[in-house]
């Protein structure tokens, strides 16, 4: 079931979408070669606990496979062909040239933000550059979408359009989401579609947008270790970017900024 959220609840979100602007923003700063994922990990949960926050992932179990086992970190840290889902470790060192996506999620005041971005370590090869940069345009073009009396496939479609002209690939099976005081709520968003199809978009729905898009064939992603950490199919790169929002009826509110940025756009 999609839920409206009322200006209360979504004040709420504000304040968490904004702490977990704040988690990426120090990590993008203390991020450098040869600090291993769980460093990374330590450093953002001991930030969300000073701000009085919980951390969203730490010991989630998805409804959907509830035998599965819980995740046991703060942070998803994935490099180069992981997708989603790496599991930060003692044994995984960050290196120069990698491509490092940090994906975190806080609940603070009964209410979930989440947020992801794809980090660059040093000088990457052109065509990995390019690929961040479009998957990180290709989040906005999707979030510049997310409209009232939209279809919720448009932010989808925009999403898909930008990233394939490019010739990237969608991970099909891997997609964004409602967000609220659930992390995970309907509908689910995925990063292809047709334009005019899928739910009509209502001010005060709440969504996780994230396009994940790889450099390679691949259009789905395949899990490994542990049943966590999802990586490409042929072992290309991939990129994450994601943001929670808000839809309006002119222009949608984006949750996980700091409120400076936020002021200042």
């Amino acid at each position: 079931m999609i839920t409206i959220k009322s200006e209360r609840e979504i004040d709420l979100m504000r304040v968490s979408g904004a702490l977990v602007a704040k988690v990426l923003d120090l990590l993008e700063v203390e991020i450098k070669p040869g600090m291993t994922t769980k460093q990374l990990d330590v450093m953002a949960e001991e930030f969300i606990r000073d701000n009085e926050a919980i951390p969203s992932f730490l010991h989630y179990v998805p409804k959907s496979d509830p035998d599965v086992t819980p995740y046991p970190a703060t942070l998803c840290v994935s490099l180069n062909d992981e997708v989603v889902h790496g599991v930060p470790s003692i044994k995984r060192v960050i290196k120069e040239g990698d491509i490092v996506s940090v994906d975190c999620g806080v609940y603070k005041g009964g209410y979930h933000g989440d947020a992801a971005r794809t980090f660059v370590l040093g000088v990457i090869d052109e065509k990995v550059q390019q690929l961040v940069d479009v998957t990180s345009e290709s989040l906005m073009r999707g979030i510049s979408m997310a409209i009232a009396g939209n279809r919720l496939h448009d932010i989808s479609s925009a999403i898909e359009d930008y990233a394939r002209s490019f010739g990237f690939s969608i991970i099909e099976n891997m997609v964004g989401h409602g967000i609220g005081s659930e992390l995970h709520e309907d509908p689910a968003v995925p990063n292809y579609g047709r334009k005019n199809t899928g739910v009509k978009l209502r001010e005060g729905m709440t969504l996780a947008i994230e396009p994940m898009i790889a450099l390679g064939r691949s259009r789905k992603a395949v899990s490994r270790r542990g049943g966590w950490v999802a990586v490409t199919e042929d072992g290309k790169p991939s990129a994450h970017f994601e943001h929670t929002i808000v839809v309006r009826s002119d222009k949608a509110e984006i949750l996980s900024e700091t409120f400076l940025k936020r002021s200042s756009s």
